[in-house]
């Protein structure tokens, strides 16, 4: 997949929630559920063409994430009512939490660990140790999104979950990363000095 593409893709899915949350409101469903069924099939198509270079992982992630989006999007087009597509921020989560829960339990690398082999393919034990601690606080953080994502859901108010699932999620997510990147610097420096 171009890089351009991967862009737009994921800048689709990333305004989801407010796409979702404008398209209830100023849309008729015919016309934003068959946008979403487009994104979805999209997605698809270029998981499918993906080139070999990809992991077959992110491959498949993206893969379930597309299937995911067409099933919410043909259940709400059934339905004949938008109700569907406020769960797939619920989905990701749980997706994200199973890819990274597999990768603790079944895998030999964790998630978080083939991500830093990538830059430091020569890990040494204790970075291998810290990786797998990383991907604990993930499995985490995905397990408290998801059900604060579900509350937003079940509580029924659209512009409380578009503002956390379009804004707040995303912004406790940067934060995490800050927080991560910030204590991986201060655990380097201390494995360097001993």
């Amino acid at each position: 997949m171009s890089r351009l593409a991967q862009a737009v893709l994921v800048l689709v899915v990333t305004a989801y929630p407010f796409a979702v949350y404008f398209g209830i409101q100023y849309l008729s469903l015919g016309y934003l559920l068959a946008l979403l069924l487009a994104v979805a099939g999209l997605r698809l198509v270029f998981m499918l063409r993906g080139n070999a270079k990809d992991s077959a992982g992110g491959r498949i992630g993206a893969g379930a994430l597309a299937a995911i989006l067409a099933v919410l999007a043909a259940t709400s087009w059934l339905r004949g009512d938008s109700a569907g597509l406020l769960w797939y921020p619920v989905f990701c989560n749980l997706l994200m939490l199973g890819i990274f829960a597999h990768s603790l339990l079944f895998q030999s690398q964790s998630v978080i660990e083939r991500l830093a082999r990538i830059r430091e393919p020569d890990l040494p034990e204790s970075g291998v140790a810290y990786t797998r601690r990383v991907t604990q606080v993930w499995c985490g953080f995905f397990l408290v999104n998801g059900l604060i994502a579900t509350a937003t859901v079940l509580h029924g108010d659209l512009d409380l979950w578009a503002l956390y699932n379009g804004l707040l999620s995303y912004l406790l997510m940067g934060l995490l990363l800050a927080v991560e990147w910030l204590v991986r610097g201060r655990v380097r420096r201390q494995a360097a000095a001993s």
